[in-house]
């Protein structure tokens, strides 16, 4: 299993941070130029990455205050889970963003990379969208 991740501290209560994250409509804000096609409802997101695949993700999980766990809706290229952790930090929120994925050798050359980019796009987004 390929673990990625990263956090970052926002200055809002763990609340509004969790509100956000547990509505996909807003995902699309944190999501970088390669993603394109973007529909969405509360509980699943459907997408394209440029020049890599399509993906339908859903909701798997919520523990309010606590975490957001998105899976593939369909068939995906690999297993992969994604995590939003929530705990609260002093007056603030410490949003951290889990990629859990089964990966071969290859394919964790080739995806590794991109996967940790958009693990550091999405967690910057949010602090820059939730200031």
């Amino acid at each position: 299993m390929t673990i990625i991740q990263n956090n970052v501290v926002i200055n809002k209560p763990i609340g509004d941070v969790y509100a956000f994250l547990a509505d996909l409509n807003n995902h699309e804000q944190l999501m970088p130029e390669n993603i394109y096609n973007w529909t969405s409802t509360v509980d699943e997101a459907r997408f394209t990455i440029k020049n890599m695949a399509k993906l339908a993700l859903k909701i798997s999980q919520r523990v309010e205050n606590k975490e957001i766990v998105c899976v593939p809706s369909e068939e995906a290229p690999f297993e992969i889970k994604l995590a939003w952790r929530l705990e609260e930090q002093g007056a603030g929120t410490k949003a951290t963003f889990v990629i859990e994925a089964q990966l071969n050798m290859m394919m964790k050359m080739m995806a590794s990379g991109p996967l940790q980019k958009l693990v550091d796009h999405q967690v910057q987004r949010l602090k820059e969208t939730l200031g």
